[in-house]
């Protein structure tokens, strides 16, 4: 067997001699012939070599050095390697002991590794012959080991070329495995780089997660404070770049919450860098918006002057619905906004004294009957004709000055809309002077009220009440000199009582719309319009109560003869008819009347003339009877007359005259 071992190492080139003897020792070996680990195979692949296929299993996480250690042994067939390390026993120290010994068939041990000499642990069997023969080259019959050396180094020499073939295999893999070792090596720092590069993101992954909780700390603490100062860039481009309508006002309304909070954490004393950042922008963005406040509203009072303007629908549309605007003006620039408050009103004033004093004219168009101091209860029908006649004056078409007749209807008209201007210049009736003062009056107190509205609207709370009661009489003070100029021009020559009483039922009416309106800012122009017509309705009537004392002056007290008498008739007085129509009209007008009017007094005067004028009257009647009888005719006739009319002022009258029909019934 270790001859085997030998043999291994030797070269195929070895002399005849050698062969020999080298074959003559492999047939004589002691043992049983066993396969050598160093022989050839005869068939099949060469066995792997598990020394380097171990070597080159992949490295561990834990060592990156066993690949390099592992893969870098020299070239060549593993098989010298493996003869260079083995510790073979001296040969000749194994003859001694077996011929010292004798021969003997126990297993010779050897020292060393199991594995490597596991071939020597064997019987050794020398079929019968001895040492000399062995030695000699004698052989049993069934001797084969000469032939299996030769047999042997005839297939190595055959299988030279196949070795050499495995040879450049093993190179060819060993070049493989290199460069399987460099591509593993530096996929291995690849794989270094990477895991560093994961503990990176995982450092900087921890750092985000703290920092990201930070942030969310100071969020809750700042978010509401930035989130109160600070204005969107939405807000900013609206405010700047577009077009004034509801979602202007909007933004401007998120200005000013931005405004109001910068101010209250200005106020509070806190050194916050944000505010002091902030503060120039925002002072910016509010002067931004006050100049497209400024240009918006002097553009829509311009149009206020445009001619055939309706004021009220551009009060509507383009004030009243953006009033805010003027709050914002006048909380961040004073002065400016009362500059265009100024303007407003000033353009206000022209606009509503060119349109009424165009109405007014339109109104001096309209054709009215003329009643004269020849109007009057005492002057005879005969006398106030001839006077006409005699008149240089056109006497104009046939009026009543003592019955109301249909004129009472304007009091309980529904219709509250005054005549177009427009229709008052085409009108060709003739009217009393009622008709103009009504419709004037209508025009004037709603026109006032539209306006008084939209100032409590447009200016509050910008403005308080007592300043916006300024501003409007500021506009309406030459509109109402105008109206009261035209109250004045149609009552201080008409001796029309009835019409005067008219006027002041109509702005009596018109004061409790206005005290329904909550309009107290028109209460002076009604009363001063009230103040123009009270003296003129009483200076009226003592002008009935003159004309009506003349007649009673003017009877005769001299005593008629007795064909006088015969001819003097008993039927009431033409003076008494006029007299109980005008009572009539004159209460039906004051079915409301107050304790504090005039007209109770007057009627009273005028009523105590007319008692007079009949008793006096009566005595020109011889008969005493007769006498009675007139005067129960004309009392009759009167409490006739205003016996259907109600109110406390009419129910006194009408007592008053059945009590006198009453004292001259029985007689």
């Amino acid at each position: 067997m270790w001859l085997d071992r030998l043999s291994g190492h030797s070269t195929p080139a070895a002399t005849p001699l050698a062969s020999s003897s080298s074959s003559t020792k492999r047939s004589y070996s002691p043992g049983a012939r066993r396969s050598s680990n160093l022989a050839p195979p005869t068939s099949g692949p060469r066995p792997g070599f598990s020394p380097r296929s171990s070597s080159l299993s992949l490295p561990s996480n834990d060592s990156t050095t066993s690949l390099l250690s592992s893969s870098r042994r020299p070239n060549g067939s593993g098989l010298k390697h493996s003869a260079a390390t083995v510790d073979i026993p001296n040969p000749l120290e194994v003859l001694e002991k077996l011929v010292g010994s004798g021969i003997q068939s126990e297993p010779v041990e050897f020292e060393g590794d199991d594995e490597e000499y596991g071939d020597f642990e064997l019987d050794l069997d020398f079929e019968g012959l001895t040492l000399h023969e062995i030695a000699s080259g004698r052989s049993s019959p069934g001797d084969h080991g000469r032939e299996f050396a030769t047999q042997s180094v005839e297939e190595f020499e055959r299988e030279k070329s196949k070795f050499e073939e495995l040879h450049k295999s093993i190179q060819a893999c060993d070049d493989v495995l290199n460069t399987v070792e460099l591509n593993l090596t530096s996929f291995q720092n690849d794989l270094a780089a990477v895991s560093m590069e994961i503990e990176t993101l995982q450092a900087r992954s921890t750092a985000l997660s703290f920092r990201l909780e930070n942030r969310k700390v100071v969020e809750n603490g700042l978010g509401p404070i930035v989130e109160e100062i600070s204005v969107s860039p939405a807000v900013v481009r609206k405010i700047v770049d577009g077009a004034i309508d509801e979602a202007w006002v909007r933004a401007l309304a998120e200005v000013e919450k931005r405004s109001k909070a910068l101010d209250t954490k200005s106020n509070e004393h806190r050194n916050i860098k944000g505010i002091a950042d902030l503060r120039p922008l925002l002072d910016n963005l509010v002067k931004k918006a006050l100049e497209r406040i400024r240009d918006f509203l002097v553009t829509q009072i311009k149009a206020l002057r445009s001619p055939n303007i309706n004021a009220q629908i551009i009060q509507q549309q383009h004030f009243i619905r953006y009033k805010d605007l003027y709050g914002f003006l006048h909380r961040h620039h004073p002065k400016l906004a009362e500059e265009i408050s100024r303007a407003y009103m000033n353009t206000m004033r022209w606009y509503f004294l060119n349109q009424f004093t165009r109405y007014q004219k339109a109104l001096d168009k309209v054709k009215l009957h003329v009643l004269d101091k020849n109007d009057v209860l005492g002057q005879d029908d005969g006398t106030r004709k001839t006077t006409l006649l005699s008149s240089s004056k056109a006497t104009g078409p046939p009026h009543d000055a003592f019955n109301l007749g249909r004129r009472i209807d304007l009091l309980k008209s529904s219709n509250q809309t005054a005549i177009s201007s427009f229709l008052a210049e085409e009108d060709k009736s003739t009217h009393y002077l009622e008709f103009p003062f009504r419709n004037f009056s209508l025009a004037l107190v709603d026109n006032a009220s539209a306006e008084y509205s939209f100032l409590t609207t447009f200016f509050t709370p910008a403005l308080t009440f007592a300043t916006i009661s300024r501003h409007f009489n500021y506009i309406f003070e030459p509109t109402f000199a105008l109206g009261q100029a035209m109250t004045k021009s149609l009552v201080h020559e008409t001796y029309d009582c009835l019409g005067l009483l008219l006027c002041v039922r109509i702005n009596q009416h018109l004061a409790f719309e206005l005290q329904r309106r909550k309009i107290p800012a028109v209460d002076n122009y009604i009363n001063a319009t009230r103040m123009v017509m009270w003296p003129r309705f009483q200076m009226v009537m003592d002008q009935h109560c003159e004309s009506v004392r003349t007649v009673t002056n003017s009877i005769s007290t001299r005593k008629p003869s007795a064909s006088e008498q015969a001819k003097q008739s008993a039927a009431p007085h033409f003076m008494t008819q006029r007299f109980g129509q005008f009572m009539q009209s004159i209460l039906a007008l004051s079915t409301e009347a107050g304790d504090d009017e005039p007209v109770s007094t007057s009627l009273i005067r005028l009523r105590s003339e007319i008692e007079a004028f009949l008793t006096k009257t009566s005595k020109v009647f011889g008969d005493a009877r007769k006498r009675e009888r007139f005067l129960y005719n004309n009392y009759s006739l009167i409490a006739t007359i205003i016996g259907d009319l109600d109110g406390k002022l009419a129910i006194e009258q009408q007592e008053h005259f059945e009590s006198l029909k009453t004292a001259f019934a029985g007689r």
